[in-house]
């Protein structure tokens, strides 16, 4: 019953950002960049803090350094990986402005690289849940409010491209699903041991610091990549 609730809130929280982003693209004609790129800076402040103060402390005071060491290590190969594969099957052409077909192509691009990387952030809630529900549901609102900016980026391709707006949101629903099986296995991996437990924890913490430190400075630097020309709508 615990693995049942702990995967319906990662479901939803998983979903909500993501939705609540892909709202926010199709229904603002003229969506501003600085406003995204503070949504996106305050929730990496808050993983960040998550990630400091509570994921590997926690971590810490179940298991020894090695294991938390390792598992960052491992959370954080696991995104480069994941980086890499979305970057080598899908990011092999060149965007072209105006291009309604590579725009909606974009969009998808973008659809499938968020839910592969939602995955690793679900098992951090799973794991989290497993560990205390305080640092569960901190973990599930920073991932929320996080996603929000990435619905954003996938919404405006898609819409822009051709799509109905009612298969933009169904498309941007289905990404964040990943979330919550991602937390349905945090959870049931975790409830193995404390020593699972904790190797999750670091492990999510790893994925986060990259996510952070990595697809967060690129959203920052350039929060809609196929709109940075001088006569973009965004500002």
């Amino acid at each position: 019953m615990e693995i049942l609730k702990t995967t319906i809130i990662g479901l939803f929280f998983g979903t909500f950002g993501t939705t609540l982003g892909g709202i926010i693209g199709v229904v603002i004609k003229k969506n501003s960049n600085k406003f995204l790129s503070f949504i996106l800076s305050f929730a990496s402040g808050l993983m960040m803090s998550i990630i400091c103060f509570d994921l590997i402390p926690e971590a810490l005071g179940i298991s020894n350094i090695l294991n938390v060491v390792i598992g960052i290590i491992i959370g954080i190969i696991m995104m480069v990986f994941c980086d890499l594969i979305v970057d080598k099957k899908f990011n092999n052409t060149k965007i072209i402005k105006n291009d309604k077909n590579t725009l909606l192509k974009t969009g998808i691009i973008v659809s499938i690289g968020l839910a592969i990387h939602n995955f690793p952030e679900g098992l951090a809630i799973g794991s989290g849940f497993e560990a205390s529900i305080k640092l569960g549901l901190s973990l599930a609102i920073a991932i929320c409010l996080h996603d929000i900016p990435e619905g954003v980026s996938m919404a405006v391709p898609m819409k822009n491209g051709g799509m109905k707006i009612s298969k933009v949101i169904f498309y941007i629903i289905l990404s964040g699903i990943t979330t919550g099986i991602g937390a349905f296995f945090g959870a049931i991996i975790g409830s193995i041991s404390e020593q699972i437990i904790a190797i999750c924890l670091s492990f999510a913490a790893g994925a986060m610091l990259y996510i952070v430190s990595r697809r967060t400075n690129t959203r920052i630097k350039q929060t809609l990549p196929w709109k940075n020309d001088s006569n973009s709508e965004i500002s």
